[in-house]
């Protein structure tokens, strides 16, 4: 009986793990860096994650409590992610939960705003939303200087719009065994053929 409990527990963190490489490997997508004025930084890629995320989490939502229960430790394995890329950049150990706490206000906050935006199908205020999350006033513009503004995110948000539309078609037994795509189809080439 033990060694069906950690069998199991092994089972889940495998079907966790590897949901988790894919929706990291939707947010890696370069067209959003190259073409769609997502800054390619650590908080770039964190705010492109998080987007990623919150969709997951929003497909999650309308599931029952096991797909509920996956996304939450999908969520948990980003913050793991994130603790660890911290400690990689040289934070010190004393900082890290300052700096955690800190990531999770901003993923909450982003899951609130992008939500809203969502929920009410509006491109433009998810512009405006990507753009207050990906250029705040306490960070630097695009490398080239070019100031970027809402009106330059609305590829993006029609992206994220179009990719939200994907996700609320993944079905719950493939996402509960760990699947966003069939067929082998690598997540980066299926969103390249819609964007």
């Amino acid at each position: 009986m033990v060694f069906g409990y950690f069998s199991r527990k092994r089972k889940n963190r495998e079907i966790v793990d590897r949901l988790y490489r894919q929706l990291t490997e939707i947010a890696r997508n370069p067209d959003y860096y190259a073409h769609m004025h997502v800054p390619d930084t650590v908080m770039g890629r964190f705010e492109m994650l998080s987007i990623v995320m919150v969709l997951f989490f929003r497909r999650a939502d309308g599931g029952g409590p096991a797909l509920k229960q996956l996304s939450q430790d999908v969520v948990d394995a980003f913050f793991e992610d994130m603790d660890h890329s911290l400690r990689e950049l040289g934070i010190g150990d004393h900082s890290v939960p300052k700096r955690m706490k800190r990531l999770a206000r901003m993923f909450y906050g982003r899951a609130k705003s992008v939500g809203t935006a969502l929920n009410e199908g509006d491109a433009d205020e998810l512009a405006r939303a990507l753009c207050r999350n990906m250029y705040p006033q306490d960070r630097k513009p695009e490398a080239d200087g070019q100031m970027v503004g809402a009106g330059d995110l609305t590829t993006l948000a029609e992206a994220v719009m179009r990719m939200e539309a994907d996700f609320s078609g993944f079905n719950e037994a493939d996402l509960l065994a760990g699947v966003l795509f069939r067929d082998n189809e690598s997540i980066s080439q299926e969103r390249r053929t819609h964007d």
